[in-house]
C-alpha cells in the first residue's frame, strides 16, 4: 500500500481529530480567561467568512461550472445558518458548563442521529432483518444511552489535576450548583450533535439544488456571521467584550477560523477522498483521549468515572452504528445498489464532512 493510501491518511486523521479536540480545549481556555461566547462566535464566522470570500468570485467566472443561485436555494441555505449557529451556540455554552472531554464524546452521538432522523425523513431504507439495520438500531440506542450516562452521573475522580482549581466551600447550594451546571452542559453538547445531524440532513437537500460545495460554504458562513452578529449586538451590551487584545480570546478566534476551520477540513477533505467515509468516522473516538490528555494538561481538569464510563458505552455504539453502514456498503458494492445510507452520502460530500467533524 502506498503512502497515499496508508500511512498519510493515518497520521492526516489523527492531525484532524487532535484539531478538533485542541480547538474545543483553546475555546474552553479563552472563555475561562474573560471572553465572550458571543462575540466570540461572531468575530469567528466573520473572519470565516472572508477567507471563503474569493471562492464565489472564482467559481462564479468559470463558465457552466456554477448554476443560478434562486431566492428558493437562499432561503434553504439561510435556513441551514441559522441551524449552523444554534450549533455553534449549543457547543459554547455547552462546553463553558462543562468539558471537552463531555463535548467529544457527545460528538460520537452524531451518526446515530443521522440515522433516526434519515429514517423520519425516509432518506434512508431500513431492512429490520438485516443484520446492518439491527446493527445501527442497537448501536444508536447504545450511544443514547451513554450519553445519559456521562450527563447523569459524574461520579469521583479518577486523576487529580496537575494544577487544581482554588478549593471552594462545600456549601450544598454550591456543589448543587456545580452538577446541575454539568447537566445543563451535557444536554446542550447532545443538542449539537442533534442540531449537527439536522444539518446534515438539510445539506443533502440543498446539494441536489445547489451542488457547489464551496460558494455554499460561503454563503451559510456569511449568513451565520450577519446572524451571529445580530445576536451579540442584542445579548453583549459591555464595551469591552467586543475589544480584541492580543491574548487567548484572540488565539481563539484565528485558531477556530483558520486551523480548525479551513485547515482540518481541507486536510479532512483529502483523507475522506482517499479512504472513503467508513475509516474517516472511525477516528473520532480518539477526541474523548485527546480532550482527557489536553484539559488535564491545559485546563487542570479532572477526568471524572462517569465520564469514562459513559464515554466508553457511547463509543461501543458508534462502532456498533458504523458497522452496520459499513455492512450497508459492502451490500450496495456487491450489487443491489439499493438501501444506500445517508451517513455514506454526507461524508463523500466535502461540506458535510466538514461541518460532521466540527462545528
Amino acid at each position: 500500500m502506498d503512502l497515499a493510501r496508508g500511512s498519510l491518511p493515518f497520521m492526516g486523521m489523527i492531525m484532524v481529530v487532535l484539531v478538533q479536540t485542541s480547538n474545543m480545549v483553546v475555546t474552553k481556555m479563552a472563555m475561562s480567561d474573560g471572553m465572550n461566547k458571543y462575540t466570540m462566535v461572531f468575530y469567528s464566522n466573520a473572519l470565516s467568512s472572508l477567507v471563503l470570500l474569493p471562492c464565489p468570485l472564482i467559481i462564479s467566472r468559470r463558465p457552466g461550472s456554477c448554476p443560478p443561485l434562486t431566492f428558493s436555494v437562499l432561503r434553504k441555505i439561510f435556513l441551514i445558518a441559522l441551524i449552523g449557529l444554534a450549533c455553534q451556540m449549543c457547543e459554547y455554552v455547552g462546553m463553558d458548563y462543562s468539558s471537552p472531554v463531555l463535548g467529544m464524546a457527545m460528538m460520537n452521538l452524531i451518526p446515530a442521529f443521522t440515522f433516526i432522523l434519515a429514517i423520519i425523513s425516509r432518506m434512508e431504507k431500513v431492512n429490520w432483518k438485516s443484520s446492518s439495520s439491527q446493527a445501527k438500531l442497537v448501536g444508536t440506542i447504545t450511544s443514547i444511552l451513554g450519553a445519559f450516562v456521562v450527563t447523569l452521573y459524574k461520579g469521583p475522580p479518577i486523576f487529580l489535576s496537575p494544577s487544581p482549581p482554588p478549593v471552594q466551600p462545600p456549601h450544598l447550594l454550591f456543589l448543587l450548583s456545580r452538577q446541575s451546571n454539568w447537566i445543563l452542559g451535557g444536554f446542550l453538547l447532545v443538542a449539537e450533535a442533534f442540531l449537527i445531524s439536522l444539518w446534515f440532513i438539510g445539506q443533502a437537500f440543498i446539494l441536489k439544488d445547489y451542488p457547489v460545495v464551496m460558494n455554499l460554504m460561503f454563503y451559510s458562513t456569511f449568513f451565520s456571521t450577519v446572524l451571529s452578529g445580530l445576536l451579540s449586538f442584542v445579548t453583549v451590551r459591555e464595551p469591552q467584550f467586543w475589544i480584541l487584545k492580543v491574548n487567548i480570546g484572540l488565539i481563539s478566534i484565528l485558531y477556530s477560523a483558520l486551523v480548525s476551520g479551513v485547515f482540518r477540513a481541507s486536510l479532512c477533505t483529502w483523507c475522506l477522498k482517499k479512504t472513503g467515509p467508513v475509516y474517516v468516522s472511525m477516528f473520532k473516538p480518539l477526541g474523548v483521549v485527546f480532550a482527557a490528555g489536553l484539559g488535564f494538561i491545559f485546563l487542570g481538569e479532572m477526568l471524572y468515572l462517569g465520564s469514562i464510563i459513559g464515554a466508553i458505552v457511547i463509543v461501543m455504539g458508534f462502532y456498533g452504528v458504523m458497522w452496520g453502514k459499513s455492512k450497508e456498503e459492502e451490500t450496495t458494492i456487491e450489487g443491489s445498489g439499493v438501501g444506500e445510507s445517508l451517513a455514506s452520502s454526507v461524508h463523500k460530500t466535502p461540506l458535510l464532512q466538514n461541518k460532521a467533524s466540527s462545528v
